[in-house]
């Protein structure tokens, strides 16, 4: 659910028509001495160029000025019988909620309802036995800093429905898991970045103040905020004015529904309520709700080369700091990022599962930081058939990860990947052990064993070759 998970994933390309293209400003536009931010033109000429290279169905562009002005780019297809792209377009904000759930957590802190020390195990029923190693518990603090010990996600997530995927995950499969669940590490060693860690922490917190995670998000961040296109149940408004999602292959993609972990990405919302955020976020002065976002930012602990907060991830930039968020479902890709010291914000919303646009929000907080290049154009392969008992010597499941693997099938003739928590792709033979990927530039190689059986496949993708090893 975001594109901080160190485990692989196959990156595939949505393909989509630019329909639609504006620029508003929720107020005047600066003159251009005081805009931190490049022209609307500027702008609007880089997204419109990533649909046309179909990284992207649209995109819409927030702008928060250090003055507090804000301004909204938008381009692109926001689906058939949908409004034009705008400021008020709703979109799934993915993993961004992780933030929302983070400054709840905050708050509680401040007022003294919660510790960050405190340990999950006393927010659960009795029941439910939370795994602990050399007597040290999960905690509040470690869950909101990835650092728990707990995995992506658990390994009895096993979708009745890929195309949404989190909808029959429910409270009693995440207790069962925990109960069984054994930590490799001692909580708060290492950063691994864990969906089932913070959706188990908004969990936790919905429990603590005998509130549904939707009502806490509302009482204490969106109703005061003025965020009033924010939910995770779609309103009839919200439906009216919903950006449709795209899968890969540019079709339209289902809207994915969290249950028991909807603290990790169940959050929809608009680029203009997004910006209140991004602004409350900015001013600590202004009341203690504003006080918990500023000590929510404030880095805890290393998340690979960068550091995070309360899941905030903090980003040293030239003697300066970026603080930022991002997030994606199965029909949308997002980034939320500030740069505390100068009062501007970016966001960043797209309605496909293309490559994402995280590079275009860093770019806009520091032009310094450059755009991805578009992609390379894909070698032209040419697919051979092979015989079924060929096809058949290749089935199984391939772990990539810990809680990443490629599940391989053989159907009508053909070989299908799946990839955990993602729909099934067609594997096209180019010789025996080569295969590849129609939709993404992407190639898979088995390899066989000294007794020739297949032991492992490589994945070859975006200049990585992870080897997953065949588990069953």
């Amino acid at each position: 659910m975001t594109r901080l998970e160190a485990s692989v994933a196959l990156l595939l390309l949505a393909a989509a028509s630019p329909l639609s293209a504006c620029a508003q400003g929720a107020t005047p536009a600066a003159a251009p001495a005081a805009q931190a931010f490049p022209s609307d033109s500027a702008i609007l000429a880089i997204i419109r160029q990533r649909v046309e290279d179909k990284r992207s169905a649209g995109i819409v562009i927030g702008l928060l000025e250090p003055d507090g002005r804000t301004r909204v780019i938008a381009y692109g297809d926001p689906g058939p019988g949908q409004p034009p792209l705008d400021g008020n377009s709703v979109f799934e904000i993915g993993s961004i909620s992780k933030v929302f759930t983070s400054t709840v957590l905050a708050q509680l802190v401040q007022e003294g309802k919660v510790k960050l020390e405190d340990p999950v195990q006393q927010y659960l029923p009795s029941t439910v036995r939370m795994p602990t190693r050399n007597g040290k518990q999960i905690t509040l603090g470690s869950l909101s800093e990835q650092n728990s010990g707990l995995p992506r996600m658990p390994s009895n997530f096993k979708p009745a429905d890929p195309a949404n995927p989190y909808a029959d995950y429910a409270a009693q499969q995440m207790y069962e898991y925990l109960t069984s669940y054994q930590l490799p590490r001692d909580p708060g060693a290492q950063f691994e970045y864990s969906n089932l860690g913070v959706g188990l922490l908004g969990h936790a917190l919905a429990r603590a103040t005998n509130q549904s995670y939707e009502a806490l998000e509302r009482s204490r961040i969106w109703g005061p905020l003025g965020m009033e296109h924010t939910a995770i149940t779609l309103t009839p408004w919200m439906k009216s004015h919903l950006a449709l999602g795209h899968d890969p292959e540019g079709k339209l993609a289902a809207n994915w529904d969290l249950d028991v972990l909807a603290g990790a990405g169940a959050i929809r919302s608009t680029t203009y309520d997004m910006l209140k955020f991004a602004d409350a976020n900015l001013h600590p002065e202004r009341g203690a709700l504003h006080r918990a976002m500023a000590f929510a930012q404030k880095e805890r602990a290393a998340a690979g080369p960068l550091r995070i907060g309360l899941n905030w991830v903090v980003q040293p930039n030239r003697g300066d700091t970026i603080v930022w968020h991002n997030g994606g479902t199965g029909g949308y890709r997002t980034f939320l990022g500030l740069m505390l010291s100068r009062k501007t914000a970016v966001v960043v919303m797209t309605n496909s599962t293309g490559t994402g646009a995280d590079d275009v929000g860093l770019h806009l907080l520091d032009a310094k930081l450059p755009l991805a290049p578009p992609p390379a154009p894909m070698k032209h392969r040419t697919a051979i058939e092979l015989p079924a008992a060929t096809l058949a010597r290749y089935v199984g499941t391939y772990q990539l990860a810990p809680e990443f693997a490629l599940e391989v099938t053989a159907a009508d003739g053909a070989l299908w990947a799946q990839a955990t928590g993602q729909g099934k792709l067609r594997l096209w033979a180019e010789a025996e052990t080569e295969f590849f990927l129609k939709e993404v530039d992407a190639q898979v190689t088995f390899v066989r064993d000294a007794t020739g059986a297949v032991a492992s496949l490589v994945l070859h993708q975006n200049g990585q070759h992870p080897t997953g090893k065949k588990v069953k």
